[in-house]
């Protein structure tokens, strides 16, 4: 990619819309299947992001898992709130976080991390790029990129819990299926959590 890709006046139309992009589902180039609409900003109904963390229920693991092999993580999708226990209990966490718009475009169920990303990249779908030729093709990792600074990638094609540089997106339905936290919530998942880490949503 050359150097200056980035410094022509479409880059300034993409930034201003990519706020937007930020929590939704990290798809690849090549994906057709979960079509989305990264302009579309959170319902204006939503309420304020509650940044206390206390104000979460601090829950136990056995009522949703068997064991924690690999450790497990939780997200619950009502309360907004990601929880994570380590494979010997002896961590605990749990973190604020971004869900799906709708319930259509929610993902229930169980799932595995199958790969870790530190600083992912991004790229629009074909058809996102046909609506939008401006857009740049690729986005490499950096404060410009809407997965912000890690990911995790589970065995669902497409989904992801990532990070995000847009932190109005924390908290509120702002999503079209990924998992978005605090970038500084996701980096400290992404050095707890594994490859095989075991996921569901509910």
């Amino acid at each position: 990619m050359k150097k200056n890709a980035f410094h022509s006046p479409t880059r300034r139309g993409f930034l201003a819309g990519s706020a937007a992009l930020v929590g939704l589902p990290a798809i690849a180039a090549e994906d057709e299947e979960q079509e989305y609409d990264p302009l579309r900003p959170p319902p204006a109904a939503e309420p304020a992001v509650r940044h206390n963390i206390s104000s979460f229920r601090s829950i136990d693991w056995r009522p949703y898992f068997s064991n924690l092999n690999g450790g497990a993580i939780l997200v619950d999708t009502v309360s907004r709130a990601l929880h994570y226990w380590s494979a010997d209990q002896s961590v605990y966490k749990l973190y604020p976080c971004s869900v799906p718009l709708t319930d259509e475009l929610t993902r229930r169920g169980r799932t595995s991390v199958i790969r870790k990303v530190e600083g992912p990249s991004w790229s629009p779908t074909p058809s996102m790029k046909k609506r939008n030729p401006e857009w740049p093709s690729y986005i490499p990792p950096g404060p410009d990129n809407p997965l912000g600074t890690h990911a995790l990638y589970l065995s669902w094609q497409y989904y992801r819990i990532h990070g995000t540089h847009d932190t109005r997106k924390i908290g509120r339905r702002s999503s079209n299926g990924c998992i978005g936290l605090y970038n500084q919530h996701i980096q400290e998942l992404f050095g707890m959590a594994r490859v095989g880490t075991q996921v569901l949503l509910i």
